[in-house]
């Protein structure tokens, strides 16, 4: 029986799922053995690095994902950066085909004026930096008492109830403690979350939203003149229960008396941002614009503008994908150009031996749901062109270990792993939680490499 050797690079849900799925498949008629690459120093991707830190239900995905790695029919190596300790070259010598699963981290741009002012950040970066990321600062600015975070998805609420949120509450998960510190001194007073159309077109999921306007110690203020419906609205409101358990806990929140609290969160729609004033090189006011419905769920401009006093802004528009070196990147959505995952060069066609799957095949949409379907299909497309895989010259599992040993690369395996995972939960123990984040990728290989223990 033939045999695939193969390499993911990216070791999040996208291609942890391609990797197990692929194994399981019934469509192969070859053995597999698989490789998975990442440049963090552990593995899980975005749900590690992309949840808030109080969705511990999110992040038992991470269980799932930890049993796949754990049964040791799959390879992982942390702290390894595809372009600079391996290249595509020395992918195509140890390997047949690769996936490229490298996900999506940075924001998408908000094109409006006073977008680059002091006090102007990205959704993305924020989520990074309270979830200790090891390639983001350690510190935040968050001396802002008027806040505006702009977008009406799930992330645009992540980064609204965190900055109102009493960091206390979040001390039993596994917040570093250099956020929870940046937190505490948190001169928030009101937070204010705009969208452009309507409480029946939001992206928030039901659980989202719900977190986010019961949050302890906060009042949830929300305007009449911005429960609009036309008959798109209603069509959608009829059909989808999940619109409607939305809008029921929105217009709830009409008749909720606020109680006084210190913070406010503000949610805001038909309010499409135009601009960012600005004062002696900072934030001062967010200017939009009033808009309303257009008879189809869409949201048209009124002409009508107002200002929001605010000292900083979040823009929660999306995340972006990251050009990877010698792979196609289409620069305007942000994704490697691909068919059904087939990797494509300029010209449409396939480039033999190179695949793509998750955010950094279809954009970064979808729930982990659609992650999984992604995966099929990719592996679908890897299996179908067995014909024309790559011919590696050093196929061996031990030459790709001996290669990068060779070059100095201080990756991390899954045993260094386990241990990295261990000494989190042992740090967490000390007081009463879960875990505590190891920070530093210094951190991280001390304790991989046993240094001091």
């Amino acid at each position: 029986m033939s045999k695939l050797r193969l390499a993911i690079v990216g070791a999040g849900p996208a291609g942890i799922y391609a990797a197990d799925l692929l194994i399981k498949s019934e469509l192969r008629d070859f053995d597999v053995s698989i490789d998975l690459f990442d440049l963090l120093p552990a593995p899980y991707g975005l749900v590690r690095y992309g949840v808030a830190p109080d969705h511990p239900r999110i992040k038992g995905i991470i269980k799932a994902l930890y049993e796949v790695l754990d049964r040791g029919d799959i390879r992982f190596f942390g702290n390894v950066t595809y372009g600079k300790d391996i290249t595509l070259e020395d992918l195509k010598k140890h390997y047949n085909a690769v996936i490229f699963s490298t996900g999506a981290i940075e924001d998408a741009d908000l094109k409006i004026p006073g977008i680059e002012l002091d006090g102007s950040f990205g959704a993305a970066a924020f989520v990074n930096w309270y979830d200790a990321h090891p390639d983001f600062p350690r510190t935040w600015d968050l001396s802002a008492k008027e806040i505006a975070v702009i977008g009406n998805g799930n992330v645009a609420l992540d980064v609204a109830r965190v900055l109102v949120k009493s960091p206390s509450k979040m001390l039993a998960t596994d917040i570093p403690e250099n956020v929870y510190k940046g937190l505490l001194a948190s001169k928030a007073t009101d937070v204010h979350v705009f969208g452009r159309r309507g409480p029946a077109q939001v992206k928030f999921s039901p659980l989202e939203l719900r977190e986010a306007v019961h949050v302890d110690g906060v009042d949830t203020i929300v305007h009449d003149e911005d429960f609009q419906y036309d008959e798109g609205s209603n069509k959608q409101i009829e059909s989808n229960n999940q619109t409607r358990v939305m809008v029921k806990t929105l217009e709830d929140l009409r008749d909720k008396k606020q109680t006084g609290a210190a913070r406010r969160l503000h949610l805001h729609f038909f309010s499409s941002p135009v601009e960012v004033i600005g004062e002696r090189g900072k934030v001062k006011a967010l200017k939009i614009e009033r808009t309303k419905l257009d008879g189809k769920g869409g949201a048209v401009p009124t002409g009508e503008f107002r200002e929001i006093p605010i000292q900083a802004i979040y823009r929660a528009v999306g995340y972006f994908g990251s050009e990877l070196n010698e792979i196609p990147f289409d620069a305007k959505t942000g994704v490697i150009p691909n068919y059904k995952g087939r990797v494509l060069d300029s010209s449409g066609k396939h480039i033999e031996g190179v695949y793509a799957t998750g955010w950094i095949k279809r954009g970064p949409v979808g729930l982990i749901g659609h992650t999984k379907s992604d995966a099929i299909e990719t592996i679908a497309q890897v299996i179908a062109d067995k014909p024309t895989w790559w011919k590696p010259t050093a196929p061996d599992e031990a030459a790709i270990v001996a290669l990068m040993e060779s070059r100095g690369v201080d990756y991390v395996g899954w045993p260094e792993w386990l241990k990295i995972d261990a000494e989190e939960k042992r740090l967490g123990v000390a007081q009463s939680r879960e875990r505590i984040k190891l920070v530093e990728r210094e951190d991280f290989m001390s304790v991989a490499k046993g240094v001091g223990s």
